[in-house]
């Protein structure tokens, strides 16, 4: 279930998301990893390639409409 809902269609409001996640964490890591918290920059940036990726996986259920 989860590989066939991966490769569907994301709703717009989903890539929308999962792509200010992967802007903000981006932002919040260059300005760490400037600052020398390397730590912080490694969280922020798993977290923003995480929410991106789980972000495929909410598809639209075409089946029961």
């Amino acid at each position: 279930m989860a590989k066939s809902n991966y490769y569907g269609p994301t709703p717009k409001k989903w890539v929308q998301l999962g792509d200010a996640l992967l802007a903000i964490s981006t932002a919040v890591s260059g300005y760490t990893i400037y600052n020398d918290q390397h730590t912080v920059a490694l969280i922020s940036m798993i977290c923003g390639v995480v929410g991106k990726f789980l972000t495929s996986f909410f598809t639209e259920d075409t089946k029961s409409k």
